[in-house]
């Protein structure tokens, strides 16, 4: 956005809240107004993200004793989202909240899935909310999912404790209709350097749900250890697997903790995206079989932070059989269409060792059925057809790197952008910060915020640009409130600049409604950083 943008942007949302009081749909932006509602109601369209159009109108709808949550009958994937939508609000409003089919009660909540509502899209919804009830219009199950979190946001806070509390729960009257910006919003945990249990990584994909954010990408291999099962290879996880950052006890995911781990993904309309980072950040593998090394020799596990030490051996043939196992194996547990090969950092790896090396495994990937993903220095090879290059630069990151990953883009790869300097969540605040780290620097909540994806990377199209992601590596993380004030207030923004329009796209704005998520966060458990930058309301 430039300057003058911004200085106009503020004349234009005070004209988009005089559209709205007359009744005309604005795209959303700014805390709007809304007629007839009293300080319980919370303006319609202030959530994250916030929505493509808001149009307040007439009363608000009360969620009361009487309230049925509707479905179309027989609607199996109409129940589940139902079920899910009861089971956060029954807790905290004391609401029975029975789910019924459509015909059986009049107002209340209603989820319909329409097959003519083709424009809304896989993930788009229509909420509309009056005195008598609240519609959620979806053309796909995903869109009634997506739009329950906005539902979600517009009730107050305390909705999300596990606890009665006395309301009461009103949505603002009017609609919303709202699709995303992109169609690959992703967060990466790496479950590498530390290890994450089954549990722990539910409870990221539950956050992650609240944000519309769509992909879970999981960094199962790197130095300090290897985290999946796999049949043929078994020293990978049990050896490999038994250690982490620091020299802690690790741990691996059975190959029915990685399918635990997909289902409760795919419950929450999230895609699981595994990553075994190949031919580099590979010490884990190494050490657990001699084989792989060109000298026959293995190395011992590994516990500190340095990268780009280690690598496969490119001219062996069982090279080649190990990395065609492992993909066989993990894409026949993965439902989703990316497998991600890393191909970061490969600094023991000669560029021509490289360039070999991605042209005998995007093959394999592409055999068992997956699309790559890889680091953006796989554009430095030859990028398979339809692959994705998921770009870390800096700022700084030199011309010609950003020229090569542009160029690729020009040539049809796809791009997801995941800046370090702008959306890697272990990057410190500030100075003062004491979790992560700063080599891409500080990033406060403005900085991971305030740009703009299609017009980052200079000389790549638009077009190219698929998405966004979050990584949050986890070199001094180890723990669920590391990942909350690293993630959090954070993550919310990049799911923000992955779904709304950019047309939306304003700190001052933003900022207004990233503070009214933080008693949100306190009601769900969620140990945020409370960044100076964002006008938190007061302790209460």
């Amino acid at each position: 956005m430039s300057v003058r943008q911004r200085r106009t942007l503020p004349r234009l949302l005070g004209a988009a809240l005089l559209l709205a009081a007359a009744g005309i749909s604005c795209v959303g932006a700014a805390p709007l107004s809304h007629s007839a509602a009293d300080s319980t109601t919370r303006p319609l369209g202030q959530v994250v993200p916030v929505p493509a159009s808001v149009t307040p109108a007439g009363q608000p709808y009360t969620l009361t004793s009487a309230t049925r949550i509707r479905i179309d009958e027989d609607s199996r994937d109409s129940r589940a989202v139902a079920d899910y939508l009861a089971g956060i609000l029954r807790p905290s409003t004391g609401l029975s909240l029975r789910v019924v089919d459509q015909d059986e009660a009049r107002g209340g909540i209603r989820l319909r899935l329409s097959g003519t509502e083709k424009s809304l899209g896989d993930e788009g919804y229509r909420l509309q909310s009056g005195r008598d009830g609240v519609t959620l219009t979806a053309h796909r199950p995903t869109g009634l999912f997506r739009g329950v979190q906005t539902l979600r946001q517009q009730l107050p806070a305390a909705v999300e404790k596990r606890t009665r509390q006395p309301g009461p729960w009103k949505v603002a009257g009017g609609t919303i209709t709202d699709t995303p910006r992109y169609a690959y919003r992703g967060a990466m945990l790496d479950v590498s350097r530390h290890f994450f249990t089954v549990e722990q990584v539910k409870r990221y994909i539950d956050q992650l749900a609240l944000y519309k954010i769509n992909k879970l990408h999981l960094h199962l291999s790197d130095d300090q250890g290897w985290r999946i099962a796999i049949d043929s290879w078994p020293r990978l996880a049990t050896y490999g697997g038994s250690t982490q950052v620091g020299g802690g006890p690790g741990g691996h995911y059975t190959k029915a903790d990685y399918k635990e781990i997909v289902r409760y993904a795919a419950s929450r309309h999230q895609e699981v995206v595994p990553e075994i980072d190949l031919p580099g950040h590979t010490n884990a593998a190494l050490a657990s079989y001699a084989e792989l090394n060109c000298d026959g020799v293995a190395p011992p596990l590994y516990t500190g932070t340095a990268v780009g030490f280690s690598s496969l051996c490119v001219p062996k043939d069982i090279t080649y059989d190990f990395v065609d196992d492992v993909i066989r194996e993990l894409a026949a547990l993965t439902p989703g269409k990316y497998l991600h090969i890393g191909g970061d950092e490969a600094h023991s790896t000669t560029h021509e060792d490289y360039v070999a090396f991605m042209e005998k495994v995007q093959p394999i990937v592409a055999k068992y059925g997956k699309t790559v993903v890889g680091w953006h220095q796989l554009t430095g090879a030859v990028p398979a057809k339809g692959a994705l290059a998921q770009y870390w630069g800096l700022d700084r990151t030199s011309p010609a790197e950003k020229e090569q990953v542009a160029a690729a883009a020009r040539n049809g790869t796809g791009l997801i952008l995941s800046p370090a300097d702008r959306v890697y969540l272990d990057m410190k605040y500030t100075k003062d910060t004491k979790l992560g780290l700063a080599w891409a620097g500080y990033v406060e909540v403005q900085r991971s915020y305030d740009w703009n994806p299609a017009a980052y990377l200079p000389g790549a199209p638009a077009e190219a640009v698929k998405g966004v992601e979050a990584p949050l590596w986890t070199e001094t993380i180890s723990e669920n409130a590391h990942i909350d004030q690293m993630a959090f207030p954070r993550l919310p923004g990049v799911a923000e600049l992955g779904w709304s329009p950019a047309a939306t796209h304003d700190w001052e704005a933003y900022k207004t409604r990233l503070a009214a998520q933080g008693p949100r966060f306190e009601a769900l458990g969620i140990d945020y950083y409370r960044s100076p930058q964002v006008p938190w309301p007061a302790a209460r």
